[in-house]
């Protein structure tokens, strides 16, 4: 499983960015994708997830300015970013797992910067 992440880049806080993550590959019908983020200095953290059914978990930190939405036709999962904060700046990673997989598989990161 390949995973293709983009829509990183530098935003003023209050503003908006939308990552894509398309899967490619060996990919199981049933599965969930998500986001996870990585700041300088600390561990990788949940940011949501969205199974193939479309069942959602979010950080409570993002709850109400962060969607998750996917399509399954495209294996592509879409975390919409609005109300941006300093705090949200980190490294963006998707992931890709499934029961049905050996193990689960990540991206390559895509960098989102929030400052003025």
């Amino acid at each position: 499983v390949q995973l293709q992440a983009s829509g990183g880049g530098l935003v003023q806080p209050g503003g908006s960015l939308r990552l894509s993550c398309a899967a490619s590959g060996s990919i199981f019908s049933i599965n969930v994708m998500g986001w996870y983020r990585q700041a300088p200095g600390k561990q990788r953290e949940l940011v949501a997830t969205m199974s193939s059914g479309g069942s959602t978990n979010y950080a409570d930190s993002v709850k109400g300015r962060f969607t998750i939405s996917r399509d399954n036709a495209k294996n592509t999962v879409y975390l919409q970013m609005n109300s941006l904060k300093p705090e949200d700046t980190a490294v963006y990673y998707c992931k890709y797992g499934s029961s049905w997989s050996p193990r689960d598989y990540w991206g390559q990161g895509t960098q989102v910067t929030v400052s003025s």
